[in-house]
């Protein structure tokens, strides 16, 4: 067998990765991917062929459920007598369905995710020892209490780095299988964070985005410490130019914390607070933990104190009993906050979360219309707060060049509009003043 003496032979050794999902599942594939390069392993692009392929799956709904189980059988299709590896949320939530698999051959849930270059050695070890064609390590997540450490030694081909912080929620919304995948929240230690963050600065990062699974929770095992402190703390790092937060909720943003973030240059003047419906019916069955009240006085807060702030949102339509007139409520409550962005998703049931077994399931062809009427918002909206920003000289942070646009690079301003300029390849990793120009579909265009 080819892998065989691939592997263990000497050989060449390649691993690929393909990542679903949010940014903490892509900060936790670069982790393990430094764990197989520090175990002889070449990291490839995912369409190539590997001798180990590492899917790290989503499960947020049956769509990411779906594009996982794709993942999986493509990486089979690319090389026949390879090892596929699926990890993370997915088979956490759904062990025995992802062990039915035919493709798979390791299966790992949300926790030791630095050890699956172990877990592949141990498969072949079993493979060739007892005719084993499984591999499987899933823990009970809801007992992990202790942060996972996932370092990264080595840093590459990123302008902005993920910062994972935190981990887990307890937050129990009706409809979220989240929690069952990740467990409950674990914090981690403060000086780690800002230790991490003086190597990104000597990596030449400009700017760190802190990400967990329910950010506004950390430091709630941790005793005093709270996120404000951490940001606090990041912010003092000589070399860092820009922090950016993760997904919170309306009720971190309170006048003390609106007051501190205010007084912090660095922080992106960007809030993603997640709202998920536009009515207060609705958010009660959903078991979300505030009102649209508060929310609407939170983003007045924000942008009462922070010149040019971006309020970006998430938004679930078609959740169990949601009628007519409660989604023309969200329909109105979204149409009068003006995000800046939306993103829009269509309630999808997650066996064992109660919210997949209550009454007043809604019709696919409803949850479309709902879904294109917010989009369409979303759009009409994004462009009006662009329009405000045109003729004016902003710092661009840019990333990369953009294929197919003509020597165009794309980059963030701190109030994350996203700018396309016609540079050269020394505008990556640098922050540019860029005059705003015009709007050319869901970019800005800039003149450097």
């Amino acid at each position: 067998m080819l892998l065989c003496r691939t592997v263990f032979g000497g050989i060449v050794k390649k691993v690929a990765f393909y990542t679903l999902g949010c940014k903490v599942n892509q900060y936790e594939t670069e982790a393990m991917a430094e764990a197989f390069e520090n175990a002889g392993y070449e990291q490839v692009d995912f369409d190539r062929q590997a001798d180990v392929y590492v899917i790290n799956t989503c499960t947020v709904t049956g769509l990411s459920s779906r594009k996982s189980r794709q993942a999986i059988r493509k990486a089979r299709q690319l090389n026949e007598d390879a090892i596929v590896a699926a990890v993370g949320c997915y088979p956490q939530t759904a062990k025995e369905e992802v062990e039915s698999l035919p493709e798979v051959d390791i299966i790992a849930g949300t926790a030791d995710r630095i050890k699956v270059p172990e877990y592949v050695e141990a498969f072949m070890t079993e493979k060739l020892s007892r005719g084993k064609d499984k591999f499987s390590s899933v823990d009970n997540i809801m007992k992990k209490r202790d942060f996972e450490d996932l370092k990264i030694e080595r840093y590459k081909d990123r302008t902005r780095a993920f910062l994972k912080v935190q981990e887990g929620c307890s937050q129990f919304c009706s409809y979220c299988i989240i929690p069952y995948a990740r467990g409950p929240i674990r914090s981690r230690a403060a000086e780690d964070v800002v230790s991490e963050v003086h190597k990104l600065v000597k990596a030449g990062f400009k700017e760190a985005v802190l990400t967990g699974i329910h950010i506004a929770s950390y430091g709630r095992d941790l005793g005093e410490l709270r996120l404000i402190d951490l940001i606090r703390l990041i912010h003092d790092v000589d070399g860092i130019e820009r922090i950016r937060i993760g997904s919170i909720e309306p009720t971190l943003v309170t006048p003390e914390f609106v007051s501190s973030v205010s007084k912090m240059k660095k922080l992106c003047p960007h809030y993603h607070i997640s709202l998920q419906s536009g009515c207060d019916e609705t958010l009660a069955r959903m078991n979300r933990r505030y009102t649209t009240a508060q929310y609407r006085k939170a983003v007045e807060l924000l942008r009462e104190q922070i010149p040019d702030v971006a309020v970006t949102t998430d938004v679930m339509v078609g959740f169990p009993g949601e009628t007519d007139e409660e989604f023309e409520k969200t329909y109105e409550f979204l149409n009068d906050i003006q995000f800046s962005k939306m993103h829009v998703f269509k309630f999808s049931p997650r066996k064992g979360t109660p919210a997949a077994t209550f009454v007043g399931q809604i019709g696919g062809s409803v949850k479309e219309e709902r879904s294109r009427r917010v989009i369409e918002l979303s759009d009409r909206c994004s462009k009006a707060f662009y329009n405000k920003f045109l003729g004016r000289e902003i710092p661009v942070l840019y990333e990369q060049e953009v294929k197919g646009k003509g020597g165009m690079y794309e980059g963030l301003t701190p109030n994350y509009i996203r700018v396309l300029a016609k540079g050269d390849n020394s505008l990556v990793g640098n922050i540019v003043e860029t005059r705003l120009i015009s709007l050319e579909d869901e970019y800005v265009i800039g003149d450097i």
